[in-house]
């Protein structure tokens, strides 16, 4: 029996040795280096632009370093996990855009909070008007908003091409029925610091 354990193990060893190293360990979860296309100049920047992000988070928060995720691939930021109140959120989305380097920001961040039946039909109505509204406007490009109903209170962030879809955005969300107040944190293209490739 003991034979056997050691040859699985032995076997084990040789044939997870052969194929490359794991960003965050052999049983973490990660690009494989071994097959990871992003040249090492640009892991480095990825890295680097991690750290710094990291350390905006646990200056606002100590807490979010646990409970909130970041990981950048090519310039491309994504954050995970959960926060206390829908300013965070956007406070979290704003940090991210500002690191130096970015491409693209994807804020999978979701709020902490009691599930209320009611309300959250309510929001998910909000947020489906104004989703259908934007797709519907042809002077907006629709794809590049991101928007939050919380207790009726429209969250908006992403891109506008220039100050009239921004401005256009915002109306288009205060006209929803129903909406208490709309937070927008809508950056223009014109002020992003966008590698170029």
């Amino acid at each position: 029996m003991k034979i056997k354990i050691l040859i699985v193990l032995f076997l084990n060893f040789i044939l997870t040795g052969c194929g490359g190293v794991s960003s965050k360990g052999i049983f973490g979860t990660g690009v494989s280096v071994a097959f990871d296309p992003r040249s090492v100049g640009t892991q480095i920047d990825d890295s680097i632009m991690q750290k710094s992000l990291s350390a905006k988070i646990l200056l606002y928060d100590k807490s979010y370093i646990l409970s909130v995720k970041s990981k950048v691939l090519d310039g491309r930021i994504f954050l995970t996990g959960k926060v206390d109140d829908p300013e965070d959120k956007l406070k979290l989305t704003k940090f991210a855009w500002e690191t130096p380097g970015v491409r693209s920001v994807r804020n999978d961040v979701k709020v902490k909070e009691k599930f209320n039946f009611n309300q959250s039909a309510k929001d998910l109505l909000i947020t489906s008007q104004l989703r259908a509204a934007l797709i519907l406007n042809k002077k907006i490009k629709a794809a590049n908003y991101q928007i939050d109903t919380y207790k009726r209170k429209i969250y908006l962030y992403g891109i506008a091409m220039g100050s009239e879809e921004r401005d256009l955005v915002v109306k288009e969300a205060k006209a929803v029925l129903d909406v208490e107040d709309v937070i927008a944190s809508i950056l223009l293209v014109d002020d992003l610091r966008i590698q170029k490739n």
